[in-house]
């Protein structure tokens, strides 16, 4: 997830980027389980502006992950590792909170696209990164609302998909969930691997030097330094903030 493996060179600004929204995105995880989880009242987590503020920093760590794949010299192994480690995480939710446990979240969903971007890269890599870009955003756009039964722009073409591919049960990795799935972090592959995929046209002009001065350049060695280690504190943020507020409720806040 955060760390590469065999990296040829850090950028630093990918570092940054990447610790500023695993921070935010430890904030949110820690207002869900107060909210969600104890009943407590958090009235901003419950405002659509608040889903709007999640979803762009969970677009930025995507995004960047995708950038930093150019980095690496085993996309593959590194998928494979992810996707262990998502795995991992559903089991302990299973047993910790059955009825809300992660059947398919962020580490799922980046290790299988680490996996596509190891198995496609030279295909990918025919088209012009702007184009790429182009491309992956349009088809991110277009299945965004997959989950919500139908393909295609909100307001302009909305095409109501099947029943069948969500009444199967068995389709919720690509976002074909039916009315009764539940899980607390959800990151389907239809449009999230396209996201992925559009970082990664990113990381053509990062590696190859073509940005300006300033995209180079470190701003924040705390920012950085949690950049560097995202998945150990995406692995060990839940026990530790779960553990708080238990420790909280017992002190009686």
């Amino acid at each position: 997830m955060g760390e590469e493996q065999g990296i040829k060179m850090r950028v630093p600004l990918i570092d940054e980027l990447r610790g500023f929204a695993i921070i935010c995105m430890v904030l949110y995880h820690g207002a869900y389980d107060l909210v969600v989880l104890y009943g407590y009242s958090i009235p901003i987590f419950e405002t659509d502006f608040m889903d709007v503020l999640s979803t762009a920093f969970a677009m930025l760590f995507v995004v960047i992950s995708g950038t930093a794949c150019r980095y690496s010299r085993n996309n593959y192994k590194r998928g494979v590792i992810c996707f262990s480690m998502g795995m991992i995480i559903t089991i302990i939710t299973y047993f910790a909170t059955p009825d809300d446990f992660i059947r398919f979240g962020i580490l799922h969903m980046l290790g299988i696209s680490m996996i596509v971007f190891s198995l496609t890269h030279r295909i990918l890599d025919k088209i012009p990164p702007i184009w790429g870009i182009a491309l992956m955003t349009l088809l991110a756009v277009i299945t965004y609302n997959i989950p919500s039964r139908y393909v295609g722009i909100t307001g302009l073409i909305e095409i109501r998909l099947p029943n069948v591919l969500y009444n199967s049960g068995y389709l919720f990795p690509f976002g074909f969930i039916n009315y009764g799935f539940i899980s607390s972090d959800y990151f389907p592959l239809l449009p999230w691997v396209f996201i992925f995929l559009a970082g990664s046209y990113f990381g053509v002009y990062f590696k190859g030097n073509k940005l300006p001065e300033g995209f180079y350049k470190g701003r924040s060695r705390a920012l950085a330094f949690v950049g560097r280690h995202t998945m150990i504190i995406y692995l060990a943020h839940q026990p530790i903030i779960l553990g708080l507020i238990m420790a909280m409720r017992y002190l009686g806040a």
